[in-house]
């Protein structure tokens, strides 16, 4: 679990963390080499989900190639949004992080009691960045603030 007191905000405690993967984690349906290490790092501490549609059929391959234990949420072509805030909801929305870029991350953002939006080489939808907490500039920063409570709680206070 990921505990950190945000000045303002009150307690945050993640036990679930929830990803895009095209876009986000994964370009073209590789994993982005640089997502690994901070990935490996969560999984001892919180549940990560990744919730794709896997558009490319690499998602459960890449991440068991790369010696991660990831549970895959597939979600519905055309029904994407949907699905993720559903999987947000089921999770408990109170104790969950969410990361994400595009227009089928909006809701599931909003949702999550963190809702982290990337942009990256493809970019961000501004509807998702307008609903996430934080903005970073690429996935792997999402991860290492999830891994630094310190700098969460100095983003993240009133």
């Amino acid at each position: 679990m990921i505990e950190v007191e945000i000045p303002g905000r009150g307690e945050l405690r993640l036990e679930h963390l929830v990803l895009d993967y095209n876009g986000t984690i994964a370009s073209g349906g590789k994993l982005l080499e640089s997502v690994v290490e901070p990935l490996q790092e969560l999984t001892e501490i919180v549940h990560v989900v990744v919730a794709s549609a896997d558009t490319y059929g690499t998602v459960e391959d890449e991440l068991n190639d790369a010696g991660l234990d990831i549970e895959v949420y597939r979600v519905s072509a055309g029904n994407e949004r949907e699905d993720k805030a559903e999987l947000i909801e089921e999770l408990g929305p109170e104790v969950c992080a969410a990361v994400g870029n595009g227009a089928n991350d909006e809701l599931m953002l909003r949702r999550a009691a963190l809702g982290i939006c990337v942009i990256g080489p493809e970019g961000a939808c501004s509807r998702t960045l307008l609903n996430a907490h934080v903005v970073v500039r690429e996935p792997r920063e999402a991860l290492e603030l999830l891994l630094d409570p310190k700098a969460l709680r100095a983003t993240m206070r009133c």
